[in-house]
This record gives C-alpha cells, sequence and structure tokens, in this order.
C-alpha cells in the first residue's frame, strides 16, 4: 500500500483523511480484492497517529464495504461487488461513527477517564456489604439456588416492591401486577415486544436514552423526539406529535432524566398524561434513577395508578451493573403479555440475583447506602458545578441530585469530534449526538459527576478542549 500523506493544519480529521487515501486507492485499483491492510499498530507506528485514529478509519472503510474485517487476522480489501457507493465526505457526523463512539464508551480500557460514562465508579460501591450478604444467601439457600425461577419472578421480592417499595413513590399495585426482569434493559425489551409491531410510531425525550434509541430501530419502528426542557417535554410539541403521528408509546424519565439531569415538574406529569389520554397512547416511565433523589418527587404512575403507564425500574445503577434486577409494574393485560413474551425469550430471570436483592433491601443495608450515595453525589455535584464554571462549561440543570451534568464547552458547536479527540487522549467523553433520535449534531455533553470529582480530572477536561480549540483555530 503506497504511504498516505497527512495534512495536519488542514481542517480534515485525520481520521478522514486516511479512510478517504485508502478509499481511492481501492477505486483506482492500486490495493486489489483480498490485500491485506497494515495492521492497526504498523500504521499507526508508520504515520505518527494513534491507534484509536487508526482503527476509527478502517471501521468506517469496514462500514461503507471497502474492507472486510477477519477476528485475528485483521482487514483485508473487499471484492468489487460487495462495495456500495461511495458516502459523503461533508456534512454531519456519519451513523457509522456514532455506532463506533458507542462501542468505544463501552470498551474503555482500564485507565481511560470516564468523564462521560453511564455509572458509578467501582469505589463508590460498597463491594464488602455485598459480599457478606452474597455468602449469606450462599450458604443458607445454596440448594435453592439451581433451579429456574417464577414467570413473574421472586415472590417475596415482588410482595415487598408491592407492599412497601413501591408504596413510598405513591405507586401501589398488587404483586401480580409486578414482573422482575434482568435490569431495565430487559424490561425496556419486553414493552417493546409485547406492544408494538414494526412500522408503529413511538415518541421519545430528544436528548435520550440512546441504547433504547437502538433497541426501537432494531424492531423496525418509527422515532420522533419530543424536544426536553428543564422542566420536563415540550408539552406543545408532545401534543402536536401526537395529534400528527397517533404514536402506540412515549418512552421518558421524570425523574433525574439520563442525559439532562432533568426531573419533571408537577404540571408536566399532569399535562403529559393528559396528552396520553387524549390521544390514545400508554406512557413508559423509566425511573432507574429513583433511588438517587432525595424527598419526593411525583410519578406519572403514582398519578395515573398503572392504567396508562408502565413503570420500569432497576436496582443495577445504584448497587452494581452486574447484579441485574429490574420490575415492569403496569396494568394487568400488560403484565400477562410481558410476562409471555419472557418466557417465550428467557424463561425466567436468575431466582439468585432477585434473592440477594430481597436480603439486600430487607437486612437495612440499601436504604443507608441509598442515602449515603444522595449526600455523596450532592457534594460531588457542587465541586464539579465550581469547577465547571471555572474553565468555561456551561449546565443546564444546577440541582442537587443525580449523578450527570449536561454541559457544553464554550464556543465549541459540535462536542462528536472533540469526544473522539478525548478518546485518542484517554478521556471518555458523551457527546450529545448519540443521546439524539436522529443523532443531530449537539454542543452539549453528558458528564459524570462521580468521576468528574476525581483528583486532577476537571484540569484535563480544561486541557482538552483548550487543544481542540488551538487545532480548530
Amino acid at each position: 500500500m503506497d504511504p498516505v500523506m497527512l495534512r495536519r493544519s488542514s481542517g480534515v480529521s485525520l481520521t478522514k483523511q486516511i479512510e478517504q487515501a485508502i478509499a481511492r486507492q481501492i477505486e483506482d485499483g492500486l490495493l486489489a480484492p483480498g490485500v491485506k491492510l497494515p495492521s492497526i499498530r504498523v500504521f499507526a507506528q508508520d504515520h505518527d497517529v494513534s491507534r484509536f485514529t487508526v482503527a476509527d478509519a478502517y471501521d468506517r472503510l469496514a462500514a461503507h464495504g471497502y474492507v472486510v474485517s477477519r477476528p485475528g487476522s485483521g482487514f483485508f480489501v473487499a471484492g468489487r461487488r460487495d462495495r456500495p457507493a461511495a458516502p459523503a465526505t461533508d456534512g454531519p457526523a456519519h451513523r457509522e461513527e456514532v455506532v463506533w463512539l458507542i462501542r468505544r464508551l463501552l470498551e474503555a480500557e482500564q485507565d481511560t477517564i470516564l468523564a462521560g460514562g453511564p455509572w458509578l465508579p467501582e469505589s463508590w460501591m460498597e463491594e464488602a456489604s455485598l459480599r457478606r450478604v452474597l455468602r449469606t444467601l450462599s450458604n443458607n439457600e445454596g440448594a435453592h439456588l439451581v433451579g429456574y425461577g417464577e414467570p413473574l419472578g421472586y415472590r417475596p421480592l415482588r410482595a415487598l416492591l408491592a407492599g412497601t417499595i413501591l408504596p413510598e413513590i405513591g405507586v401501589n399495585p398488587p404483586e401480580d401486577q409486578i414482573l422482575l426482569t434482568c435490569g431495565a434493559s430487559q424490561a425496556l425489551d419486553l414493552v417493546i415486544r409485547s406492544q408494538l409491531a414494526p412500522g408503529d410510531t413511538v415518541l421519545v425525550d430528544d436528548p435520550g436514552y440512546y441504547n433504547l434509541f437502538g433497541n426501537l430501530r432494531l424492531h423496525g419502528l418509527r422515532l420522533l423526539g419530543v424536544p426536553r426542557g428543564p422542566d420536563g417535554p415540550d408539552l406543545d410539541a408532545l401534543e402536536a406529535l401526537a395529534a400528527a403521528h397517533a404514536p402506540k408509546l412515549y418512552f421518558t424519565q421524570s425523574v433525574l432524566q439520563n442525559p439532562t439531569g432533568q426531573t419533571l415538574s408537577q404540571h408536566a406529569v399532569f399535562r403529559v398524561l393528559q396528552t396520553a389520554v387524549r390521544h390514545g397512547f400508554r406512557v413508559v416511565e423509566d425511573d432507574i434513577f429513583s433511588d438517587m433523589l432525595p424527598g419526593s418527587a411525583l410519578r406519572l404512575a403514582a398519578l395515573d395508578q398503572l392504567d396508562r403507564v408502565i413503570y420500569v425500574r432497576s436496582f443495577s445503577k445504584t448497587l452494581s451493573g452486574s447484579l441485574r434486577v429490574g420490575l415492569v409494574a403496569a396494568a394487568p393485560q400488560v403484565i400477562t403479555q410481558m410476562t409471555d413474551t419472557k418466557m417465550v425469550t428467557s424463561i425466567t430471570t436468575s431466582a439468585f440475583s432477585e434473592k440477594l436483592i430481597y436480603r439486600l433491601l430487607t437486612d437495612g443495608f440499601y436504604r443507608k447506602f441509598v442515602t449515603r450515595l444522595q449526600d455523596r453525589l450532592a457534594d460531588a455535584r457542587h465541586r464539579v458545578m465550581a469547577g465547571f464554571d471555572r474553565i468555561g462549561i456551561v449546565t443546564e440543570e444546577r440541582g442537587d441530585a443525580g449523578m450527570f451534568l449536561w454541559g457544553r464547552f464554550e464556543g465549541i458547536d459540535d462536542s462528536l469530534p472533540l469526544a473522539k479527540r478525548g478518546l485518542e487522549q484517554g478521556v471518555m467523553l458523551a457527546p450529545g449526538a448519540v443521546f439524539r433520535p436522529n443523532l443531530q449534531q449537539s454542543p452539549w455533553l453528558r458528564f459524570n459527576v462521580a468521576v468528574c470529582d476525581m483528583p486532577g480530572v476537571i484540569d484535563r477536561l480544561a486541557a482538552l478542549a483548550g487543544a481542540y480549540r488551538a487545532d480548530a483555530a
């Protein structure tokens, strides 16, 4: 392969230059089908660029059909018949760029600073207490932990949720209207599989949860974004979209929304439900950050009492991402449909994990842990917001609760290239484009306050933004 000439002062990213240069060599016949490209390591060394940059360029070439990846062997030039038309080289972020970034977020190396990460640092988790309860459970019930669970999930846990946990937020379902799931992701997937069909229209928050967007598209659904503001969804936009498109469901988060950290006002809760009744759609309320909110907030499910609202919750965000137990509370016919779907797709969920959650909820550990977590997050938020003010990050939601801040660097209009630069320097940012239903350009970023509160992180963010601005000037 001929050397690639890179212009570092060009307005075109190094990744894009590498992609275009190799694509031209393939189109011109200089690289024949079956030829192996230099390894990522070798190309990076020969051209004095980072491995991330080369991996990105190779991934783009593969996405456009110029090369194929053979695990363990490398990248090879594809046959011409397999190659689609060449992509446009300009314009907003391409879909494959965002997919690439999501993959990098999930595969970040251990020493990467997860400034935009979706979970709490391991140092915040009380692993010793979890191990103690785990040992007790294994010793006392080891003989009962190898069979299948119940279709609805572990009955004592459902009874506890129905009698104590959910009534604390004003939701009062009987235990047979609660379905336990393998985390909130499975809960949302079961909602999609049981309540929707390909071609249906659904409403989602804009910005909102990118993994949900991907799942909805995977099932052939049409997504329409409802703009999100400081008090919740744009209610006029919600009304207009519902009137024009007859959606089946509206997926939203009412408390400490991901990525903005916003909580719905009571007025917004009332209006959302009024709109749902008027236009005949159900609301899926994703409340996975519920335990991070001190005090109270009106939930959609509390006002509606599970008539039109399908309520989703999880313990994974506060306890452990590996301990995947979630729940759905909904109307009887919805629970029946979802239970049937659950049995077809996964038979049952983990009785072991459900019993472990039950023990944590009943031995006093969880309430104490949640209180400490809320206090710790509030302290971290205050320090991080002060640091952001110092380095020129503008934040939209400045409340005391939750693990996310939604912010932007002054003078940077597109956060996606900045996030890609950050990965090359060992800093993982979460750009606003990945949180938008159609991946539209955004200056915003999601910040994890627990990570950003670590020593030196805010200064690393300032240095990253400064270097990016200097290169763009």
